[in-house]
């Protein structure tokens, strides 16, 4: 079955790429030396200043990074956990999506370098997104945010670190986080869903990137068996914050948040979710298409409206 119809310039994109070997056969550490390497595109919204500093966490110091769209010192905050299937990314390579959040959201958005498997194998990756949240909002004065309005935000593997992280948060007794981003989350392991079934060689990724990601991370680690490691298997998502969910509908991975969106809702979690027409897996990373650049837009103004009108959850 082929996958729906790609927005036109979606489509422009993949055919100047060519043919691009799966990630199995370039091996891991191509594919992160590519990912890397990517220079950042055009037209970045400004920011007053980009700023790095190391926490203490579970594990050893955590990387952070910093961006600061204004000097406000009671700003709204967000969390960043970038994607990459625990094995690669950075907050180099995904400063375009913690850039363009900052941006339209006007909050100060702090993204977490955690550790990457397979070199240090789950959970170390929640151990830190949830060590670098507490810190965040412990620090909130002297990192002039309102912790009041700390929001966490991950996509792909890193929305499958939010969602644990908001888990967390609720079974802990904090940090108060007023909504969960989840940006085409990896939720799940179901590789019989309907999407993933649908689309098995859907560009940027396929089934078989999948798998390899999967076998990757968990080479050490073991099939994840606890819902901070795969949000999916959370038994009950009830007291959660409420949610903001973004899917596209040519990712194979697309029913992962759908269906968790979908359980949020039935738990009487206030939850947006709006599926994407035309748009691939990772579409925000950089936001390069017209599609992709009203997704932030219409991300950056919920968040705009949660900040402004803050609701317990």
């Amino acid at each position: 079955m082929p996958i729906p119809l790609l927005d036109p310039d979606v489509a422009e994109r993949i055919a100047s790429l060519g043919h691009l070997e799966p990630m199995r056969k370039r091996g891991l550490s191509a594919v992160r030396t590519g990912l890397e390497s990517m220079p950042l595109p055009g037209g970045l919204p400004e920011m007053v200043d980009i700023s790095a500093r190391t926490i203490p966490g579970p594990h050893g110091d955590i990387p952070l990074r910093i961006y600061r769209p204004a000097f406000d010192q009671n700003a709204p905050v967000l969390v960043h956990l970038h994607g990459g299937g625990l094995v690669m990314g950075s907050n180099a390579s995904f400063e375009p999506l913690a850039r363009n959040l900052a941006g339209v959201t006007g909050a100060t958005v702090v993204g977490v370098d955690y550790r990457l498997a397979p070199e240090y194998a789950p959970p170390v990756q929640f151990d830190e997104s949830y060590a670098a949240t507490a810190w965040v909002a412990d620090h909130a004065v002297e990192l002039g945010i309102d912790a009041t309005r700390l929001a966490v935000v991950g996509d792909s593997a890193g929305g499958a670190l939010a969602a644990s992280v908001a888990l967390a948060a609720r079974d802990r007794g904090g940090p108060d986080i007023l909504c969960q981003v989840l940006l085409y989350p990896g939720l799940d392991r179901d590789m019989g869903a309907a999407s993933m079934v649908a689309m098995p060689d859907a560009p940027m990724l396929e089934r078989d990137d999948i798998f390899f990601m999967h076998e990757t991370a968990d080479a050490d680690a073991g099939e994840p068996q606890d819902p901070y490691r795969l949000p999916a298997y959370a038994a009950d998502l009830s007291g959660l914050p409420q949610a903001i969910v973004v899917t596209g509908e040519c990712d194979p991975i697309r029913d992962w948040g759908e269906r968790y969106a979908q359980r949020l809702r039935d738990a009487r979690v206030q939850t947006t979710l709006t599926r994407y027409p035309g748009v691939l897996h990772g579409f925000l990373m950089r936001a390069e298409s017209a599609r992709a650049r009203l997704a932030i837009a219409e991300t950056g103004l919920l968040l705009r409206a949660k900040f402004t009108h803050p609701l317990p959850f």
